[in-house]
């Protein structure tokens, strides 16, 4: 069954009740901001990188903690190739199944695995890296209160084709060039669920874009555009 659809409505629900997070950039502006969550992936982030450095362009990363530790050399060369970094978690547990102790610790061990991985001082992480996507999307208002009160920023997503059950790369691009309009956060995988067809999407994602004229930013700059 597929809820793609679905994956890509609910924000447009949910935006005006929790308006704390980022769901999209400005919509007067031909832009969109490429996103991975799930990695980095040994394998899989090696070639979507390939494909973005040809590209010339910057997305915008969603690590965890785990995989970060597992394979630091990419996470390295992704920092370094001068994307964004943000956090998902430790491990793939939703949120809302962590105490409030427990996120608190999921984050800052991510933090710490990057701060060793990218060659940062934990003072540099804690100041650079605090985007955080809650795995599956899935939060309360009192974890985002938390998020806020430990200097965090909640991000979402506009477009969720879910690449996640590998549907097949053309039907991915052909879901995001649908749905896409200005501003637009696009959320894909680049780790064990999906990451085998990333590079491939980006590949035939990308161009497709910049022929309708848009332009990529980070998730920062989204964030730039409302402070």
């Amino acid at each position: 069954m597929e809820f793609a659809s679905l994956y890509s409505f609910v924000p447009h629900v949910l935006e005006p009740i929790f308006p704390g997070c980022l769901w999209k950039g400005k919509t007067t502006q031909p832009i969109v901001a490429l996103s991975f969550d799930d990695g980095p992936h040994p394998r899989y982030t090696p070639q979507l990188l390939k494909v973005l450095e040809r590209s010339e362009i910057s997305a915008s990363f969603f690590w965890l903690g785990r995989c970060v530790e597992q394979a630091p050399a990419v996470a390295h060369s992704t920092y370094q190739q001068g994307h964004w970094i943000g956090l998902h978690g430790y491990t793939h547990r939703s949120f809302p199944r962590l105490s409030s102790a427990e996120l608190t610790q999921s984050l800052v061990r991510t933090q710490g695995a990057i701060a060793n991985a990218c060659q940062l001082t934990p003072s540099e992480v804690k100041q650079r890296i605090r985007d955080v996507r809650p795995p599956n999307g899935l939060f309360t208002p009192h974890i985002l209160q938390q998020l806020r009160q430990e200097q965090y920023r909640p991000v979402m997503w506009t477009i969720a084709p879910e690449d996640w059950v590998s549907p097949g790369v053309s039907t991915v691009v052909k879901r995001i060039m649908k749905w896409v309009r200005n501003g637009a956060l696009i959320v894909l995988h680049d780790g064990m669920y999906g990451g085998e067809d990333v590079a491939e999407i980006a590949a035939l994602l990308i161009p497709r874009l910049q022929a309708q004229g848009y332009q990529f930013v980070t998730v920062d700059d989204l964030w730039r555009q409302y402070f």
